[in-house]
């Protein structure tokens, strides 16, 4: 059970034999601040095009009190119903869905740790692809994503998944990068996905 877990809990596999996931009566290590939404198409790009359908969300929380390490957070984040959602507008799931997997297939393991030019540079580069960005959008992102990103004090990437642990309708995403960015000195953890539709 994930860190602070406790008490009571309703245990369902979905019909999925030996995938058990717990759903209600858990204290959460994490609490759930906010999460902002970046559209590029929210902004002016020369012609009207150029935003490819692009998007970034972030998922913000506060850190438990102590010194949790990183692995436990990482737990603590995987077992959060925030985490359990597909990023394409139908909100969070009771079945264990993250993007286009299966959640319970993601573990602390499956995240690799990652330096801030890998992290800042993969973001970067997805969001300039095929065109240059509005000014506006360039000083969001950067206050948003890129401050965050170098500011952390450790900072984790999704790892590639094998192809079953799609589940029944992923991928729905052309690029989907993911990053969680843990910051020690500001108490707090951000789940950051990058995608476009």
């Amino acid at each position: 059970m994930a860190p602070k877990a406790a008490a009571a809990c309703l245990i369902c596999n979905f019909g999925r034999p030996g995938h058990w996931v717990i759903l209600v009566g858990m204290h959460h290590a994490l609490t759930h601040w906010d999460s902002p939404f970046i559209n590029f198409k929210d902004f002016d790009f020369p012609g009207g095009r150029g935003h490819g359908y692009r998007w970034v969300q972030i998922k913000r929380f506060h850190l438990p009190p102590g010194s949790p390490t990183d692995q436990d957070l990482l737990t603590a984040l995987i077992a959060h119903p925030e985490f359990r959602d597909t990023y394409d507008g139908a909100g969070l799931w009771l079945e264990p869905r993250h993007g286009q997997w299966w959640a319970d297939r993601i573990t602390p393991g499956t995240y690799e740790a990652v330096g801030e030019p890998s992290a800042t540079g993969t973001i970067r580069a997805w969001a300039t692809s095929g065109a240059s960005l509005p000014p506006d959008l360039n000083a969001r992102l950067q206050e948003a994503v890129y401050t965050p990103i170098r500011q952390a004090t450790s900072r984790y990437a999704l790892g590639a998944l094998p192809e079953d642990a799609h589940h029944d309708y992923g991928p729905i995403h052309n690029e989907f990068h993911e990053l969680v960015l843990i910051d020690h000195h500001l108490g707090t953890l951000a789940l950051l996905v990058a995608a476009d539709d």
